[in-house]
């Protein structure tokens, strides 16, 4: 039998942003099944706790742990990595997966506080969340950061356009951050999903029109699931991918776009 360590991630730490359900707990309970210890964060302490107990149950190990973060904040990111440094250690993984989208519609309408709020929350909190755990990243000489983009950011949208903006800018961030952190070690790369069913995206799923949609034009014939994310996030926070993968926008969509 061949002893692998390529997906073991015991005695790794990661901070996962928008993870009290859908993709991002999902993230984090493959993140914890792996061995790592992981923060759960979202603006809902209750919800983060909840989370954090099923997933611990799950892997009979108190491996995750909660705070209450709103993303689009400064001062409430610093204090999520702060608890986490206090409680778990330094940084070795970082999921950036929250996200907003309060506008539907054409560019023309949208408000400058609507475009702000998705442009601060989507793309800025990352970047600062970036510059917060960085030094952890450096010192050690490696580390993982993943930004959860989107397949619209691959084309332009008359009803998503803001969203999709700032999902293309996510993708940017990541191979600026993989550039500039490469030659110290730290690897950057976005995810970007198609259209998973999660209660985020219900708006887009839960409707005749999209269920037949999938089931005739993507090419696995479903739409995604919110564990369609586990294998890549393991897969880019372990040393499976350390060799020579960063400033990646791997794609999770069934094989929808991959034209695109």
């Amino acid at each position: 039998m061949v002893e692998t360590a390529l997906f073991d991630l015991t005695g790794k730490v990661a901070l996962l942003t928008g993870s009290s359900k859908g993709m991002g707990r999902a993230m984090a309970e493959a993140l914890a099944e792996h061995g790592a210890s992981v923060m759960i964060s979202s603006r809902k302490l209750e919800q983060c706790e909840a989370t954090a107990a099923q997933i611990n149950q799950r892997v009979g190990a108190e491996r995750a742990h909660a705070f209450a973060c709103n993303a689009g904040y400064q001062d409430q990111l610093q204090s999520l990595v702060d608890a986490t440094h206090e409680r778990l250690g330094d940084i070795d993984i970082l999921v950036g997966n929250a996200g907003v989208n309060p506008f539907h519609g054409s560019m023309s309408d949208i408000s400058d506080e609507a475009f702000d709020k998705i442009m601060s929350t989507n793309v800025k909190a990352n970047h600062w969340l970036a510059q917060m755990v960085a030094p952890d990243m450096v010192a050690k000489g490696a580390g993982s950061m993943m930004f959860t983009s989107s397949t619209g950011a691959f084309s332009a949208s008359v009803a998503l356009g803001a969203y999709s903006i700032s999902k293309l800018a996510l993708i940017g961030l990541a191979r600026n951050l993989a550039a500039e952190l490469g030659p110290k070690g730290v690897r950057a790369n976005a995810i970007c999903p198609g259209l998973v069913r999660t209660d985020f995206a219900q708006a887009l799923w839960d409707n005749p029109e999209a269920e037949q949609r999938a089931n005739e034009q993507i090419p696995l014939r479903r739409l995604g699931e919110a564990d369609d994310l586990k294998g890549l996030t393991v897969f880019l926070a372990a040393d499976a991918a350390s060799g020579y993968i960063t400033g990646q926008a791997l794609t999770v969509c069934g094989g929808a776009h991959m034209w695109s």
